[in-house]
């Protein structure tokens, strides 16, 4: 009988022993799955897309799936030289599940865009509010002119685009930039390593639809330095009139100007780009020169600090402004020396001021340089025309008005354009796991093991005397 009870305990045993294993099975699966659901991503994203319609819009989408509520969503746009990027909030239509998400980027009117720009993306989803995003894979669109078959024609820099015409012709406006490319780089001293995409265009209907809305009557070529290129009209019966080899050299300098100059703090002057690329491309002219000297008589000069911003929008203005800039770069260079001309423009490269810059380059500021050039035109100092001081007494009837009380006082916070919630209205934090969870589950898990440690002593105890 004694032997025969020793085996019965010998086999309960090993049960008394899995008891406490069984209970350490069933609370670590309730402390890891918090931590399980926590690695795991409450947001998925799908593949990214972007379609165009060119002149219309850039519709983004993707497809989301959530287990838990979406706080925010929001989509990233990059655009060249942007300090930063485009963000727009986009609705999501329910709680959880699957989310087809969508935005279009409107391109008419005032959101008109450059051809050839490029556009990187992503996608964000905020699962509550101050939490760090889910992020999407990201995206890059390149927006195009569809409505043209374009031919493509490379050099060692420039690539021509063209629709109409023969190779011929495409050809030679491609040895025109190429040459200017080179020359203006070779003179300012600078390497040109980046692609340059030369659009030409047959028809002015395309050309002012690329350009956009706000585009110049008088504009027969422009460069967007920040995509890196060149829009001309020139059509094929146009491409040997003397124009074509004065505007492509033109604003390929433009280009160049923009590599030489480029710094994070400030750009040069307006009239110092636009007069060293009139001077580059055609030289201080006779019609440039008669239209100062009656600028001169007439007293009409307009003073270069005026010229530093956009050149006045009257046409006939418009080129005294281009006459005055290569004007007063013939003047820098006759006076100066070419070299000087040179290290004026990269001068600016270092974020100078007009004062700094023409001070390091020539040993006079800017105000020194304008006086020595209008007493070598023979003109008076211009006068000044700008913002003037009120008269003195009374504002005339109906000028006045009481000033509206926002009840909040000076410096007090107002409500910022897109602001999606007021600070009150902010959606309550869900009940899920975060980082300030895991000590308490690191507590939890050493009792747990404390009580199977102690669970398999007292069962060894009760073998033992059994």
């Amino acid at each position: 009988m004694t032997v025969t009870a020793r085996r019965s305990a010998g086999r309960r045993r090993p049960r008394a022993v899995l008891v406490p294993f069984a209970m350490l099975g069933m609370l670590l699966g309730a402390l890891v799955a918090p931590l399980v659901a926590l690695a795991a991503d409450p947001i998925t994203f799908g593949k990214p897309d972007a379609t165009q319609t060119y002149g219309e819009e850039i519709e983004f989408t993707v497809d989301a799936t959530s287990a838990a509520p979406i706080a925010r969503v929001e989509l990233r746009l990059e655009f060249p030289d942007a300090l930063g990027p485009f963000i727009v909030d986009v609705p999501v239509e329910r709680a959880t599940g699957s989310h087809a998400l969508r935005y279009a980027l409107d391109l008419t009117g005032g959101g008109h865009l450059a051809p050839n720009t490029p556009i990187k993306y992503s996608w964000a989803a905020f699962p509550e509010v101050g939490a760090d995003p889910v992020l999407s894979a990201p995206g890059r669109i390149l927006y195009e002119d569809t409505t043209h078959d374009w031919r493509t024609l490379k050099g060692d820099l420039v690539t021509i685009h063209w629709y109409e015409g023969n190779e011929a012709f495409a050809r030679k406006a491609l040895d025109i930039g190429e040459r200017a490319i080179t020359d203006t780089a070779a003179l300012l001293g600078v390497t040109e390593t980046d692609p340059i995409d030369f659009f030409m265009y047959g028809d002015e209907t395309s050309f002012r639809s690329a350009l956009g809305p706000g585009t110049r009557e008088n504009v027969g070529g422009q460069a967007r330095a920040d995509i890196r290129t060149l829009f001309a009209l020139i059509t094929p019966d146009a491409i040997n009139d003397p124009w074509v080899g004065i505007v492509v050299p033109h604003e390929l300098t433009h280009l160049v100007f923009n590599t030489a100059v480029e710094n994070p703090y400030r750009f040069p002057p307006r009239w110092l780009n636009e007069g060293l690329a009139v001077y580059l491309s055609e030289g201080y002219g006779p019609g440039d020169r008669n239209r100062v000297a009656d600028a001169v008589d007439s007293h009409d000069l307009i003073p270069l600090e005026a010229l530093g911003g956009q050149f006045p929008t009257d046409p006939d203005k418009t080129s005294l402004a281009y006459a005055e800039a290569v004007s007063a770069i013939d003047y820098l260079v006759s006076a100066h020396g070419r070299d000087a001309m040179v290290s004026l423009v990269l001068a600016y490269k270092d974020g100078l001021t007009d004062d700094e810059a023409f001070t390091k380059a020539i040993d006079q500021d800017l105000a020194t340089f304008q006086a020595g050039w209008l007493d070598e035109l023979g003109a008076t100092t211009p006068e000044r025309f700008g913002p003037q001081p009120a008269p003195e007494g009374p504002l005339p009837s109906g000028w006045s008005g009481p000033v509206p009380s926002t009840g909040a006082g000076p410096g007090a916070p107002t409500t910022r354009p897109g602001t999606t919630a007021a600070p009150d209205e902010a959606p309550a934090p869900t009940a899920t796991a975060d980082a300030s969870t895991f000590p308490l589950l690191f507590a939890g898990l050493v009792l747990v093991i404390g009580a199977v440690v102690v669970g398999l002593v007292v069962a060894r105890r009760r073998g033992a005397v059994g």
